[in-house]
């Protein structure tokens, strides 16, 4: 069974997302989180129930929550989640 999704995680996944997947962040930020002018975007936090993200738009930081369709059972679930949820982003920007 995969680990729960504690701060810990939550901090390793952002880590991991913020360093490899930044553009993944600003597209979660255009598709989900109603914010189609974020330049670039940074994941703060991430929960069972969303993640929380701050995007860069016109000079400004802006704070936005993007809650998932549903509740994370654990880290292995966020990671198909965050995989699935991309693929998607990129057909609603495209």
């Amino acid at each position: 069974m995969s680990e729960p999704i504690t701060p810990a995680i939550s901090d390793r996944i952002c880590k991991h997302m913020n360093d490899d997947h930044s553009d993944a962040i600003s597209l979660y930020a255009k598709a989900f989180g109603g914010a189609s002018q974020t330049e670039t975007a940074t994941m703060d936090s991430i929960d069972p129930e969303g993640m929380n993200i701050s995007a860069q738009i016109a000079g400004q930081t802006v704070p936005l929550r993007v809650k998932f369709d549903h509740t994370l059972k654990d880290a292995e679930d966020a990671h198909h989640t965050l995989v699935a949820m991309i693929k998607q982003a990129k057909t609603k920007t495209a």
